[in-house]
This record gives structure tokens, sequence and C-alpha cells, in this order.
């Protein structure tokens, strides 16, 4: 197989002997001219060509343009997965505008904060989504839809007197002259340690990591990469949108994951590779269901954005039958991943690190086939390359402390290895105290991760008054396993120092985590819900 593999690679170094920087628009274009009637996006609904996809994005461009958006302008996008957030997102490319997808899972406090902080010209949305009204939340936060503040456009009709999509019109123009350096991108972050920040990434950027992906995940003509993860995160907007381009594959889009429609997905569209995260491939291989669906053309798989047990990418590769998995490790401040392992690489990889710098070719960076150098100063994760942010939007102060000398500081803790690959021991900011010592949460969760009747586990500190601080585990047990709390406690105090065994432990089931829309658990929130409990 890692013949294989590698004579994929060789392809596309063949192919990109050498970087071109471009912007979005210009990407797309070639792609279009490449593989005109390739399909680039599926889902339940349409199938769009390379083509189709380019000839709309020229008709909305020309549309949002007579609405007055003009380069650098902010756009943005209320949008779950689907067609129009492709061709939406390639229109204000072509303008030389900003995309600003956001969180469409937002409540209204919140909408109505990253709308005042973005300071969009004109918002594209849907009028619903489950439960959530956007027409509802618009009319509360604005005095009028086309007024002084933004321009809403829904994505289709459902609200008398409301332009929608398809009411967009204009004179065609070619793409604007912008550099690929220019914004392109502003995306918030998830939130799963606090208040989001809106990040601004370049054209050029997203297109090197993309391309990256491919190269490390080495591609096969023509990828078929299946995610329900939202595409106003980098990970699906990465990992999957973007870098399919580069071997004119496709992205079959889903708008929510289940275990069952992931695999219906798989049978009805040949999907090759798909996105997930671990509590996804928990469901999906836990889930009966998957007996009864042909899974013959799924051989590949990244599994990101949160650790997992070895055992998990055993059952994904015998139960899924995915022969080339991968994770990864990165932050929307460093344009997505930036390590990932190889789909060579022995699982054992993917339980222990989080991979290595991606290889990059032509991309990379200067003198090395990387896309990052990293290092790690005083146990913090540090980085620089061509793809870390431009900044954090009208914040100079916070992208001053998170960029210092060129280096991008993560937060994060961890160390590299004489084999290049990292080791991602926690984040600064999720250490706690217990007994006046320092505890690292993932040094617990990886001991429990390792039980056969656990799932997921996640240690946390909460304020006490006796003590100050305590730790507590709250695990997530395999279902129909017969697990205590004294049961847990028991493993730690056998395996751990006592000033790291948790002074509590809560059980609970994988839907009562609190979780972003990419699956990571959200550890500030947990705090909130039990403190004091």
């Amino acid at each position: 197989m890692s013949t294989t593999i590698e004579s994929r690679r060789e392809a596309l170094r063949t192919q990109f002997p050498v970087w071109d920087p471009m912007t979005l628009a210009d990407w797309l274009e070639r792609c279009a001219a490449w593989f005109p009637d390739r399909p680039f996006v599926i889902t339940d609904e349409v199938t769009l060509t390379y083509r189709q996809v380019a000839e709309e994005a020229v008709r909305l461009s020309a549309g949002l343009a007579a609405l007055g958006v003009e380069p650098g302008d902010r756009v943005g996008m209320v949008m779950a997965n689907g067609a129009e957030f492709v061709t939406v997102k390639f229109a204000i490319a072509r303008l030389g505008a900003v995309a600003v997808p956001f969180n469409y899972l937002y409540r209204h406090d919140e909408l109505r904060y990253v709308l005042a902080d973005s300071g969009c010209r004109v918002v594209v949305s849907m009028s619903r989504f489950g439960q959530l009204d956007y027409c509802a939340m618009f009319d509360d936060i604005l005095a009028s839809w086309d007024g002084p503040a933004f321009t809403v456009v829904l994505t289709a009709r459902g609200r008398p007197g409301a332009l929608c999509l398809d009411d967009l019109a204009g004179s065609g123009m070619p793409p604007a002259p912008v550099s690929p350096d220019a914004p392109a991108d502003m995306l918030y972050t998830s939130g799963s340690t606090g208040f989001p920040k809106g990040v601004v990434t370049s054209h050029d950027a997203v297109l090197r990591t993309a391309y990256a992906s491919a190269l490390t995940r080495a591609y096969e003509d023509g990828r078929r990469t299946l995610f329900s993860l939202p595409c106003y995160h980098m990970f699906a907007y990465i990992e999957g949108l973007l870098s399919v381009m580069f071997v004119g594959g496709a992205v079959i889009l889903r708008p929510t994951f289940s275990a069952e429609g992931y695999f219906a997905a798989i049978e009805e569209h040949a999907a090759t590779d798909m996105l997930c995260v671990p509590t996804m491939a928990l469901a999906m291989v836990e889930s009966a269901a998957r007996r009864t669906y042909d899974l013959s053309s799924l051989r590949a798989g990244l599994c990101g954005s949160a650790p997992a047990p070895i055992r998990l990418w055993q059952q994904i590769r015998d139960e899924l039958g995915v022969s080339e998995i991968v994770t990864g490790y990165g932050m929307t401040e460093c344009g997505g991943a930036m390590t990932l392992t190889l789909p060579e690489d022995p699982l054992t990889r993917c339980a222990e690190t989080v991979g290595r710098p991606k290889l990059a070719g032509s991309a990379g960076v200067e003198g090395t086939d990387a896309l990052v150098e990293y290092e790690t100063i005083e146990g913090e994760l540090v980085s620089r390359g061509p793809t870390t942010m431009i900044g954090y939007w009208n914040r100079p102060a916070e992208t001053a402390a998170a960029v210092r000398d060129g280096w991008l500081h993560s937060g994060d803790i961890g160390c590299v290895g004489a084999d290049g690959y990292l080791r991602v021991t926690g984040r600064s900011k999720e250490l706690y105290k217990s007994g006046g010592e320092l505890v690292m949460p993932k040094e617990i969760e990886d001991l429990l991760a390792g039980y056969p009747d656990i799932s997921q586990v996640y240690a946390i500190g909460l304020t006490d008054d006796r003590w100050g601080e305590i730790g507590c585990a709250v695990v997530v047990p395999v279902p129909g396993a017969a697990l205590t709390e004294d049961d847990v406690l028991a493993r730690c105090r056998s395996r751990l120092a006592r000033f790291k065994v948790p002074k509590r432990v809560v059980l609970c089931t994988a839907d009562e985590l609190p979780t972003t829309a990419t699956g990571k658990v959200q550890k500030f929130r947990l705090v909130e819900r039990l403190q004091g409990h």
C-alpha cells in the first residue's frame, strides 16, 4: 500500500512543481477549466459540476456587487452545508470581499454579537434551521432588512418581499484584481475555550494548507470526501472543500450528522473518504446499522479535533473498512491542521501523537517540504509559516499577544519527539492545581480512556470552598457498561499520584456533553454546568 500512496504523492508533486500564489476565484476558474464536467458538490438534492459552480459564482458575484459589495467588505454567511454555501463562498472571493461564515447554531444574542463585531455589508442567510428562526432574529436585531446596518439575502424564498439568491442580478465582470495575500476569510474561533474571535486569513494561506493536506494524505484522482462538519469551520473548509479541488474531487455535503446518514451517503454517492471527530466515529462503530449498508467504496478517513484511544482507530479500520486513517492537530489561527499523521503510519501514531508538519512540496516553508516550522518554548507549542493568520479582526492587542516575532503561540502544551511527531499533553488554560500541585488533565484522560468500558473522558478543574480547586472526571461509559463512580476513582488511585486523583466523578451520556458544531467538547461549559453542583 505504501508504494501506491507514494505514487499518488508523486503525481501531485509533478502536477504542482512550483507554487503559484493565486486568489480563490482564480483557483476555481482554473479547476473549472481542468475538470469542467466533473462533480464538485454533491448533496442529496443536487450535484454541481466544477463548471456549474464557477458559472453560478459569476452570477452571484454580479448580484452582490449590485448590492454595493466591494473589495475588502465583509459578507456574512448563516448557511448550513449545502450547494449554496459553495457558490456563495466563491462569489464573495470573486469580488475580493471577505467571507464571514457564522456558526448557524447561534442564538439571538450570539448572532447579534458576531454581526456587530464583523461589520458585514451583506448577510446571506437561511430562513430557518431546525428550531432556529433566523427571520425572527433579524427582525429583532435590525430596524430594516435593507438598511444602514446591512442587507439580508435569504438562500431561498420563504418570506414575502425579502430578497433571495435567485433575485440577485448584475452585469458580469472579471474577478476583482486582488492580491493572493489579501484577506479572503474571517472565521470565528470554535469557542471550545471561550468567546469567539474573528480570525482573518488570506487566499494564499488557505490554498497552501489545502494542497498540503492533499499531498500528505496522498489523494487519488477524483477523491470523494463526505462530511457533515460545518463549512464555517477550518476543518471542513480546508480538509474537505478546498483540498479535493487539487485532484478534481468532490465533496459530499450533509447538514447534520447521524451514523446512519453517513452510511447512506457512503453507499449512495460512493464516498471514498470521510471527515469526522472521535465522537462521530464512536457512533458509527457502535451502530449496528453499518451492517445493512454497502461501505466498500470507503477507504480513507481523517478523524481529528480530539484524542482517542488505540481501540477506536482499530475499530474504524476493522468495523468500517478504512485502511488509510489519519489524525492531526491545528487551530484556526494557523490555517487549520498544521500536523497530520501519514496514511501509511501504524495506528499507534494516531493514538499516541497528532502527527508531524504536513508535507507541502512547493507550497511549504522555503527550503523545506513542510508547511510550518514548530517547536516548544517551555512546553508551549509555537509555530510559524505561510498559513499563519493575518490577525484577529479589530483586536490588535490580542493579535500581538498571539503572534510574537512571527511565532504563533498556541496555548497548548506538548513536546516534539526525536521522530518529529507532536504529542499534545494539554492546554495551558486547562491546567488546575490540586494540593498546590499542577495537574495536567490529559494525563487523567489518557489513563481512563484506556479502559474498554469507557467511551469518553474529560478532566476539569472546579473551584471548591474547602480545597480551593478540585479535579473532576466527566466520564461517558460504553453503552451497556456497568460502570460506577467508585470504579473510576479506584482506577485513578491505583495508577496516579494522590494529588492527581479527581475528588469527583460525573457519569453521563455522550449527548449530554456540551460540544461545538465540530464535536469538540467545550470544557469551559462543563465547568459552568458542574460548578457549585
